[in-house]
């Protein structure tokens, strides 16, 4: 076994924060996907104000992604600085790691 004692925090923050913006962009695309439905909808029934609507759901492909990216990143920080705090307490995380094949030779 193997003892993870310390994790990297801006490394976990960034890849915290990439995993949180391609969350976002699917929450964005399926926000965006919805509103366009309800545009067509509205835009059926003979509704003239659902354009803003349609608006906020394209936005949302932008915004979401900004949005999440942020926030993971800075929770990525914080659940590394706690991370590295309690496996100072009481140990790290332990795994255990296998060899995958022949190494491969280093140019």
């Amino acid at each position: 076994m193997k003892e993870i004692k310390r994790v990297g925090v801006l490394s976990c923050g960034k890849i915290t924060g990439m995993l949180y913006v391609v969350i976002g962009l699917i929450a964005g695309g399926f926000l965006a996907l919805m509103s366009l439905v309800g545009l067509g909808i509205a835009a059926s029934e003979g509704e003239t104000d659902a354009f803003f609507g349609a608006m906020f759901g394209v936005g949302a492909i932008i915004f979401l992604p900004v949005f999440y990216g942020v926030l993971g990143f800075i929770g990525g920080l914080i659940t590394a600085l706690l991370y590295n705090l309690v496996a100072g307490w009481i140990g790290g995380l332990e795994v255990e790691l296998v060899d995958s094949g022949p190494p491969t030779p280093e140019y």
